[in-house]
């Protein structure tokens, strides 16, 4: 190799994916060198523990100065995975600054300040990549931002995050609770200590907002995406989407408007047909599918999460953004010409899947449709069952605006005869 200096790897957060790059940096150099065209180095790990174990790291390189180790001004690529929004924001824009590229995994910070980290990347030639900020392993954002680079995606529907999958999979295979279901997620680790970033869909709705802009060459920001967790799925909702040959899933949907002026980006529990290549991800998997203009429909899974995986990704990119230093050039940047404008939940147009509680005598149908009728919403099917002058009504409707369905609810809950909305769903997929 004609390049006598090694290229200097700074490494932000040690923990179970920090830890793992280490490890693989070490094992893997003769192959990563002979991939990239140099010797790659690593220079310092930033932690905050430094007394804490950590077989895969040699000692000498550890530090808690984390500012320091940035500003030194011969790191080549910074690897930013501490998460969370500061101080790896201003760790990130210190690296720029003194003339690194950055390889981030950080999905809260980009659906935050992707636009900022864009420009000051740019300011600076330097590279900001972040393959493993979605999806971990499974190479998705790259596809997206380079492969399909000549083509018009019109959707992106997936799994996107594998605590809620697993949660929603159990629910459905062994007929657990919601809260059974988290337990066994917690005790696999699969869930955290605190697990509502996961439960109440935060964790997807900033990997839906990355998507959704590189997807449509769109700013679309976490303020941008409609959210809403899987805390209030209840077994009665698992059994009546089997009933209907379907399964409940975690959905990130992000897609373009039908006269192609505007774009949505959406993370909510939702009714798939069995029949959907999403339905069958079990256990902690992701998968996404995407819907392109010429390419057609093309599915990305594997494992989501995990330290080895993730490193994976991350290495990935230390790869891409290491050939870039020695070229001279820099990776794809920031792509949001178009600057479509977001439109709210209200005017998204699908399926929804109704249970109410009614009384059970003559005459409720009819008033439960005509509620419909006057909004403007088509009712599919329906099933009612009943039972000592208590009954359950599910009504499955045809494609309406989430407005009009929104409406419809409201009306229905004023009705006498209507005991109460035990859940809306929507139906996608189909």
């Amino acid at each position: 190799m004609a390049r006598t200096r090694p290229l200097k790897v700074a490494l932000l957060g040690c923990g179970v994916v920090g830890s793992q790059v280490a490890r693989l940096m070490t094992t893997h150099a003769g192959d990563l060198a002979a991939r990239i065209g140099a010797p790659v180095e690593l220079a310092g790990i930033a932690v905050r523990r430094p007394g804490k174990v950590r077989d895969e790291v040699p000692p000498g390189l550890v530090t808690t100065d984390a500012a320091g180790l940035v500003a030194r001004g011969d790191i080549d690529v910074v690897l930013e995975l501490i998460g969370g929004i500061e101080p790896a924001r201003t760790l990130i824009n210190s690296a720029f600054e003194h003339g690194a590229s950055v390889v981030t995994a950080n999905k809260a910070l980009l659906a935050q300040d992707g636009p900022a980290l864009y420009a000051a990347a740019e300011k600076h030639a330097a590279d900001l990549y972040f393959e493993a900020s979605v999806a971990g392993a499974i190479p998705l954002l790259r596809p997206l931002r380079e492969s399909l680079a000549g083509d018009k995606v019109n959707r992106v529907l997936g799994i996107v995050n594998g605590t809620t999958n697993f949660i929603l999979d159990r629910m459905e295979s062994t007929g657990a609770s919601y809260g059974e279901a988290l337990a066994e997620a917690s005790a696999l680790g699969y869930a955290e200590a605190d697990p509502t970033a996961d439960v109440e869909g935060f964790d997807a709705a900033a990997k839906a907002a990355i998507l959704a802009g590189i997807a449509f060459h769109t700013r679309v920001g976490l303020d941008d995406v409609h959210r809403e967790g899987i805390t209030e799925i209840t077994a009665a909702d698992v059994a009546s989407a089997r009933q209907m040959g379907c399964t409940v899933k975690l959905l990130a949907i992000c897609e373009r408007a039908e006269d192609g002026r505007s774009v949505t980006a959406r993370v909510h529990p939702a009714m798939i047909p069995d029949r959907h290549p999403l339905a069958g991800v079990r256990e902690a998997y992701n998968a996404v599918f995407v819907e392109a203009e010429a390419a057609g429909r093309l599915m990305f899974y594997g494992p989501g999460a995990g330290g080895v995986p993730t490193a994976s990704a991350v290495l990935g990119d230390l790869v891409a953004a290491c050939r870039n230093k020695l070229g001279g050039g820099v990776g794809p940047g920031e792509s949001a010409y178009a600057r479509l404008p977001v439109s709210p939940m209200g005017e998204v147009v699908t399926r929804y899947h109704i249970s109410l509680d009614v009384a059970d005598k003559p005459g409720v149908l009819a008033q439960c449709a005509m509620v419909f009728a006057d909004h403007g919403v088509s009712i599919d099917t329906v099933r009612q069952t009943g039972k000592d002058g208590e009954a359950k009504l599910v009504v499955v409707t045809h494609r309406a605006s989430d407005a009009a369905l929104g409406a419809t609810v409201e009306s229905l809950r004023r009705l006498d005869t209507v005991h109460g909305v035990a859940s809306t769903m929507r139906v996608e997929g189909e």
